[in-house]
């Protein structure tokens, strides 16, 4: 599977934040990234929705509780991350 990578919008980002923007996008991902893991392994034909819906709770768990209540990322690019361990998980089944 591609790896994610979460990226911040400079515009919505305080001064404070904007400082540390690039660890930050570093955290999230990792997050994101081991999320899309565990439900790829565990993929048994949920829904893109379904999918979509894992993954950000798995990654916020693994999160700061500030950080993971402040990480919303956009619903397409959720959805396309969903639709990416969903295709990854059917490919290695084959």
């Amino acid at each position: 599977m591609q790896e994610l990578h979460v990226s911040l919008d400079d515009a919505q980002l305080s001064p404070a934040a904007q400082k540390l923007q690039e660890p930050l996008e570093a955290q999230l991902s990792s997050a994101l990234q081991r999320a899309a893991e565990q439900v790829e392994q565990d993929y048994h034909g949920e829904s893109a929705a379904e999918v979509s819906a894992r993954l950000l709770e798995i990654a916020r768990s693994s999160l700061h509780p500030d950080i993971a209540a402040a990480f919303r990322p956009h619903p397409d690019e959720l959805a396309r991350a969903a639709r990416a361990v969903i295709e990854a998980a059917r490919t290695e089944r084959g």
